[in-house]
């Protein structure tokens, strides 16, 4: 990618800013869901909102080769700190119309008016509900960066009370260390178009408040993965999260678990959002994968 267009995604992108302030958390709020609602395919699946208590919620069902057996929960992104239903809209129909199953998406409380445990309680909420009408081995859990941390960290809190975990785990340049210090970060600072340091320390921040980053409640890197279910992770090598994404697979290694690591050489941070045939290809990819982990075949 050349240095031009990289400075133009950046300039263009709510999560290359700063987001260290009410009006700039707004701005990136309302960018959000504008890039949602302009990056979404449209057509071949049906989509509705509702309600599950006071959280907000949609099912997306593929209009071909649904397989209603099998769902998907999606966790969004954002930093903890924006996106919404339509924000999440982008992936969620990606993932119904690569996988066939029936996604469901939710707007989880958002910091700093709401932070740590507010999105942690609601993904329980969400969780508790959807694993009382479908079998916890027919659901897989998805998320992106932020999404990608709360799908970890619900996980572990779920083999933690000793509850029936995910199918398989599903992550987009998942957020795995709240602490900052990846060598990634300096890295890859200048050729990662969507996301920055900045943006992520103030997005941690305001989702830990006084609380240290480096717990395994913010930071499930340094969480416990014996016994986790299989975890699929693409990321992009010009991404500055790269590293969450190469330590979270060795850790998962480590505890001789099974996870399969997916890097696009020419990838940024959750690249799999944008239109191209770079991202259509990755959720092709995706699909292979996950109907051998189902059905056994590619």
């Amino acid at each position: 990618m050349s240095n031009a267009l990289v400075k133009a995604l950046k300039a263009a992108n709510f999560m290359a800013g700063k987001a260290g302030t009410e009006a700039e958390i707004k701005r990136h709020r309302k960018l959000a869901d504008w890039a949602g609602r302009l990056a979404t395919p449209k057509g071949d699946v049906k989509r509705r909102r509702f309600r599950f208590g006071r959280i907000r919620c949609e099912e997306v069902i593929p209009v071909w080769a649904h397989n209603p057996d099998y769902v998907i929960l999606y966790c969004h992104g954002g930093g903890y700190v924006s996106g919404g239903l339509d924000y999440a809209g982008n992936l969620s129909v990606k993932l119904a119309m690569a996988t066939g199953f029936t996604v469901y998406s939710f707007a989880y409380r958002l910091a700093p008016e709401h932070p740590y445990p507010a999105a942690a309680e609601d993904v329980n909420a969400v969780w508790d509900h959807l694993a009382e009408n479908v079998a916890a081995d027919h659901i897989l859990l998805a998320g992106d960066s932020a999404g990608g941390n709360m799908a970890l960290c619900l996980t572990q809190r779920l083999l933690a009370e000793g509850k029936p975990v995910p199918r398989e785990l599903l992550l987009f340049s998942p957020w795995t260390d709240m602490t900052g210090t990846a060598e990634s970060y300096e890295t890859n600072q200048d050729i990662d178009p969507i996301l920055s340091k900045e943006f992520v320390m103030n997005s941690a921040r305001a989702y830990v408040g006084d609380n240290d980053p480096a717990d395994a409640a913010f930071s499930p890197l340094f969480g416990n993965f014996e016994n986790f279910p299989p975890v699929y992770i693409m990321a992009g090598r010009n991404g500055i999260l790269l590293d969450d994404s190469v330590k979270l697979k060795e850790r998962i290694d480590q505890a001789g678990g099974k996870a399969e690591l997916d890097i696009e050489e020419k990838g940024w941070h959750v690249y799999q959002q944008m239109p191209g045939s770079m991202a259509r290809e990755a959720m092709k990819r995706l699909a292979a994968h996950v109907s051998c982990e189902i059905y056994g075949k590619r």
